[in-house]
């Protein structure tokens, strides 16, 4: 039961990413392109005088510019970012962003504090948390079984 008590007790701040690559709204969908390529990332955060304002990602250039045959470096970021993007707080409980994820059927959310950006929770990120907590889980039932 203690061991439950640590997932629940955990805070997005102990597991976000801090180094949030970004984008300026004005650039256009090559130049995010081109970032997510030699970053190797699937999004960006864009970012509207030092606020993010909205999200790309990969899947955003293939529906609403490759498949609808648009020109990537005519095209601004403003006008196919997703700008209803959900955040969290760095002190809210991994839980709720769990929940705020799958209830919104996203991969992603933004970490604000004071309207600022300070980090991003992905599923991936979730993902090795929950696998470090089943690797701890199965250690400490071993040593428990042996004690017996």
């Amino acid at each position: 039961m203690y061991r439950i008590a640590l997932i629940a007790m955990t805070q997005v701040r102990n597991i976000m990413e801090k180094n949030v690559i970004t984008i300026d709204k004005g650039k256009t969908a090559l130049d995010a392109a081109m970032m997510l390529k030699e970053k190797e990332i699937s999004f960006l955060v864009i970012m509207n005088e030092d606020k993010p304002s909205g999200i790309v990602s990969e899947r955003d250039i293939v529906r609403k510019i490759a498949a609808v045959d648009l020109t990537a470096s005519s095209t601004r970021l403003q006008d196919i970012m997703s700008n209803k993007f959900k955040w969290v707080k760095p002190d809210a409980k991994i839980e709720f962003a769990v929940q705020k994820m799958l209830n919104n059927n996203i991969r992603r959310l933004l970490v604000l504090e004071n309207e600022n950006l300070v980090g991003v929770i992905t599923q991936t990120n979730l993902t090795e948390f929950l696998r470090s907590k089943i690797l701890i889980n199965s250690t400490l039932e071993g040593v428990e079984s042996k004690q017996t």
